[in-house]
């Protein structure tokens, strides 16, 4: 039968497979070329479906169970793959999954382009042929029914939606690189030494025991890299300021280093002849050695911030008049956790005592971001009142988060630990400067352990943001921890993060990073978050990119073809167009009483259409990375740049086939072509 009414509990014994479309208008097309591709099967085959239609058209279930034909395959309906969409017509994933159809549920994500499924090659195969035209409903059930994926092949495309798909003309994109990464002259013109040149001497802290000494030798080779940029079509550069480069001791009353100086200067002037626009970074995690050493560093609130506000000072009066975007801080919290948690990462804190021999992980990253929330917000002061007036210049802080997905999402439990996920992650920070004080899910898990701020520090930092940076790459999913109480170091909000849920589907396919799987939905999900739960601010994506798995074991001619890594580019600023061009913000929700692995509703209320100004606020992309560099405690292993570096033969640098991608992708979006 084609349409089927019966209760849920009644059809239990079919295999469920359900598409969501964006609209009544792609559900009409959708439901015509099924049914179209339906009535030419066989008698027994059709039979086997019902076919359930949302009253609105914006979701079609297919229910099949299991006849003698398919029974009798050697592997007996076990499924290892299911195609499903991630953005538009451009951009098709296939998730590898590891389950048994029968009692699964694979729902594809709300389209907003186009539905897409993979063609199979398989034992089945010639039995399709036989008993019904290998198609849209066919292909699906051949899928489904199969043990591998052989090719995507694209079904239907709503190219109106494609066609729609915009950036501003003066769109600011370009590259984003940090000082420790690339720079190297480690030890020249008077550098002194930061937190991580002292952390790489530790043995067994960075793959390969490498360090940032030479890296990508950007400090003698920063023409050439600006001339790169112009190269690749770059509008801006994002780039950050070594602390100990300037004032080599670090301290408010420490001595300058002129040469320091000259090199940021002379950076920021070829930039601009160029036409590249600075972006400048003044923290991205290499605090001076020296005041570690001397206060403690971040854990020493009085001197930290009077520091950090006094070198912040300096770089305004040296750069202000060239520069007008300024970020304060880089990711926060990967200072505080990795730092101060887990010990990954400079100075290398932690409770474990197998890791280090200082550091208490149930204390220190809650002071730790306290006090970085209190130096940005004091020189965030400092520049809108000294220098901003006669600069004209924005400033703002960037902070790090990951998409999540519940576990489990039909257990209400993972659906509202993925809220506090990221209200631990990106709520630490931002809660604060856009709503005066941390989340309630921090507050009620932490106790006294998190800090209060005074009512002069709230002042400082309520309100302390000209724009959101965006630093995102990945997502996982979230499955909350049944224990009442949890551990003194858990840093996460009391539940569990993984790249496979309940069912088995991986969150996307792997990368040399293992924290890292591209999910480009959950970058245009998290900017809707971030745009709802802070007003509509402006946002700067100041990092975003990957690595490909494997990639520094290729000879360089396949090096430079990174596929892989234009495809992640391909599809993550395509999810940002759209989130910018069509979303009407909130593109999270159920339907029906069926659970949706893929689209995630958080009860939000459904909002009327808005007009252009009521959209997230999208205004910037910088692409991690310009070139490949120095990956922290990846050492040399992992590479995220578009541009190939041969550590072997002088640090030359080669484009690869991903620069050419952006360039291409933005410069169809800002002159009004489909993407």
């Amino acid at each position: 039968m084609l349409f089927c009414c019966q209760p849920r509990q009644q059809r239990q014994e079919r295999t469920r497979l359900a598409l969501s479309t964006s609209s009544v208008a792609l559900g009409h097309v959708f439901l015509r070329q099924l049914l179209s591709e339906v009535s030419a099967f066989t008698p027994p085959l059709r039979s086997s479906l019902d076919i359930v239609v949302a009253p609105d058209f914006s979701r079609t279930e297919i229910g099949f169970r299991p006849f003698q034909p398919w029974k009798q395959c050697r592997t007996s309906w076990a499924c290892r793959y299911f195609a499903v969409l991630r953005t538009n017509v451009r951009q098709i994933s296939v998730v590898p999954i590891h389950t048994h159809v029968a009692s699964g549920q694979y729902i594809l994500p709300r389209c907003l382009n186009a539905l897409h499924v993979s063609s199979v090659a398989s034992p089945r195969a010639p039995f399709l042929k036989r008993h019904g035209r290998v198609g849209f409903a066919s292909s699906i059930l051949a899928v489904a029914a199969s043990q591998r994926v052989f090719s995507e092949h694209l079904l239907y495309s709503d190219r109106a939606a494609m066609a729609s798909l915009r950036l501003p003309k003066d769109f600011l994109w370009g590259y984003a690189t940090a000082s420790y990464q690339i720079e190297g002259g480690a030890h020249e013109d008077g550098r002194g030494d930061s937190i991580w040149d002292v952390f790489c001497q530790q043995p067994g802290k960075i793959a390969g025991g490498s360090n940032g000494d030479v890296a990508c030798d950007s400090y003698h080779r920063y023409k050439e890299d600006v001339a790169l940029l112009k190269q690749l079509g770059a509008k801006a550069y994002r780039f950050s300021i070594s602390w100990s480069r300037v004032i080599p001791q670090g301290g408010r009353n420490d001595p300058i280093n002129e040469a320091g100086l000259r090199y940021y200067k002379d950076l920021v002037e070829e930039l601009v002849a160029n036409d590249i626009e600075p972006m400048v970074t003044l923290f991205h995690w290499d605090l001076p050695q020296a005041l570690y050493d001397r206060y403690g560093g971040f854990l020493n609130k009085d001197e930290y911030v009077l520091d950090f506000v006094s070198y912040a000072r300096l770089m305004f009066e040296t750069l202000g008049e060239k520069v007008k975007f300024w970020i304060t801080y880089n990711e926060p919290w990967c200072s505080a956790i990795l730092g101060y948690s887990t010990g990954y990462f400079a100075p290398g804190h932690t409770s474990d005592r197998k890791i280090s021999s200082v550091g208490d992980s149930s204390t220190e990253p809650w002071q730790v971001g306290h006090n970085i929330l209190i130096a940005h917000g004091a020189a965030v002061k400092a520049y809108r009142e000294e220098f901003k007036p006669t600069q004209s210049g924005m400033i703002g802080i960037t902070l790090n988060g990951d998409w999540v997905e519940p576990w489990d999402p039909a257990d209400s439990a993972d659906v509202e630990a993925c809220e506090r996920k990221l209200e631990f992650s990106i709520g630490w920070f931002a809660d604060p400067v856009y709503h005066g004080d941390y989340p309630a899910s921090m507050r009620k898990q932490l106790g006294s352990r998190l800090p209060e701020f005074t009512a002069e520090e709230k002042a400082l930092v309520l309100g302390s943001n000209d724009f959101y940076g965006m630093n995102h790459y990945t997502a996982d999913f979230v499955r909350n921890c049944d224990r009442d109480t949890p551990s003194a170091e858990n840093f996460n909000g009391n539940l569990e993060v993984f790249k496979t849920n309940k069912a088995g589907d991986s969150i996307g396919p792997e990368t040399q990073s293992v924290w890292l799987r591209p999910y480009p939905s959950g970058f245009r999900r998290l900017m809707n978050w971030i745009s709802d739960r802070y007003g509509r601010p402006i946002i700067y994506v100041t990092e975003n990119g990957t690595s490909l798995k494997g990639e520094n074991d290729l000879p360089v001619e396949q090096l430079l073809e990174d596929e892989f890594r234009a495809e992640y580019f391909r599809t993550y600023i395509n999810a940002l167009a759209e989130a910018y061009t069509i979303d009407k913000v909130d593109v999270r929700g159920k339907f029906d009483s069926c659970s949706c692995i893929w689209s995630y509703d958080r009860q939000q209320p459904q909002r009327q259409p808005q007009s252009s100004a009521d959209r997230s606020a999208a205004q910037g992309y910088m692409a991690w990375s310009l070139m490949d560099n120095f990956e922290w405690s990846e050492g040399y292993e992992t590479r995220f740049g578009v541009t190939f570096v041969d550590y072997k033969n002088g640090q030359r640098r080669m484009p690869k086939k991903s620069a050419r991608v952006i360039s291409e992708v933005f410069t169809s979006l800002t002159h009004g072509e489909a993407a």
